[in-house]
């Protein structure tokens, strides 16, 4: 949890499944860091702190392809920066393999045959480890109306690709702890609305960004600010010729024009990201990694910071870059792809962020422009 709160919903989602996803019983509690393990991904649980989720009053829901359930409020006082386990019980399982989930978590998930909702423990034999996060879409905290959140639509490299797993070391999970410094800013969360490999243009590991917009930012309650951070997937899946690479950019500079409409239309604040380097100097290492793709890459960030399109811009190329050759990563913000930033890397994007920003914007922006 970014910040704190005294009661919150958790909003379970069956966006990609083909069946109803029947759920016959849903727990949360505070997780136990022991065993070897910490709070994140931990498999044990306080037992003293579990409670059992209801939704419009019933213990269990059956949530439609494409829909989203949202619990009853539930009094459970938590701390900013706070980690929780939601546990969850399908008595009939779900009849596809097509289920909603999130492949980089970077989190451990525990899954195990029957009820296990009032387990303290997971790590019996019959237990299995998955770094997936499944059905579950947020955590929404009740909170002064002063406070709000950053909404972050990213790829990999928002979703911390490179990072240590159960160690929240995400670039947002870091501007999280920063925020969290100043009183000042310490009534602003972040949600990560990140999916490795996306797209903005087309369909990939998960829906394109622009199709994500409504879902993954409007949605949301408390929502204040928003920020996109992708471009990389469509440059560097384009065909590696000019004709095609061109029409990318075209397109890529008018998808975040949309995207600013109907951002700006809730009256949100809109930043962008600059597209950090890919180059490698070792072709089969990184495929993206060619002449014109480059040119493209440039391209567009020149015009992230200077069309006016963004109310405000985070260079994560000027942070992150090489100035030795400002085509790549520096080497100690590398993870070794040439692509997603080292746990050194993300931490420098962190401390790049403007944090001036949400004193600017706290007002909004007009819902027309």
């Amino acid at each position: 949890m970014s910040i704190g709160a005294q009661q919150i919903r958790i909003r379970l989602s069956n966006a990609f499944g083909l069946t109803d996803l029947p759920i016959t019983k849903a727990t949360v509690a505070y997780p136990v860091a022991a065993g070897g393990y910490n709070k994140t991904g931990s498999p044990l649980i306080d037992t003293n702190s579990l409670q059992t989720l209801t939704f419009s009053g019933n213990a269990s829901i059956s949530i439609p392809n494409g829909a989203l359930a949202v619990s009853d409020p539930l009094d459970f006082p938590i701390a900013p920066e706070s980690v929780i386990s939601v546990t969850l019980y399908l008595a009939t399982g779900q009849t596809t393999n097509s289920i909603t989930s999130h492949p980089g978590s970077r989190t451990g998930s525990w899954i195990s045959p029957g009820d296990q909702t009032s387990a303290r423990n997971f790590t019996s034999p019959s237990a299995v480890e998955s770094f997936h996060w499944y059905f579950l879409s947020a955590v929404e905290a009740w909170s002064p109306r002063d406070a709000g959140a950053l909404m972050v639509v990213g790829d990999s490299i928002t979703d911390g690709r490179g990072s240590y797993n159960n160690a929240n070391g995400r670039w947002p999970d870091l501007v999280v702890k920063r925020l969290q410094q100043s009183k000042a800013t310490a009534n602003i969360g972040v949600i990560n609305q990140a999916a490795g490999g996306n797209r903005v243009l087309y369909d990939g590991l998960g829906p394109n960004a622009l199709g994500r917009i409504d879902r993954d930012v409007l949605a949301h309650s408390g929502v204040k600010y928003a920020l996109v951070f992708e471009g990389v997937n469509d440059i560097g899946t384009t065909a590696d010729n000019a004709a095609a690479q061109a029409q990318t950019g075209d397109r890529l500079i008018q998808a975040f024009k949309q995207m600013r409409t109907r951002v700006h239309a809730q009256g949100i604040p809109f930043f962008g990201a600059t597209i950090t380097p890919f180059g490698c100097y070792n072709s089969t290492l990184q495929s993206y990694s060619t002449v014109l793709r480059e040119q493209t890459r440039l391209r567009v960030n020149d015009w992230i910071r200077n069309s006016g399109n963004f109310d405000a811009v985070v260079d994560f190329d000027e942070a992150v870059r090489d100035p030795k050759n400002e085509t790549q990563l520096a080497s100690a913000y590398d993870s070794g792809d040439c692509l997603h930033p080292s746990p050194v890397g993300y931490q420098r994007m962190a401390d790049s962020f403007p944090l001036d920003v949400f004193g600017k914007f706290k007002n909004g922006v007009s819902g027309f422009n």
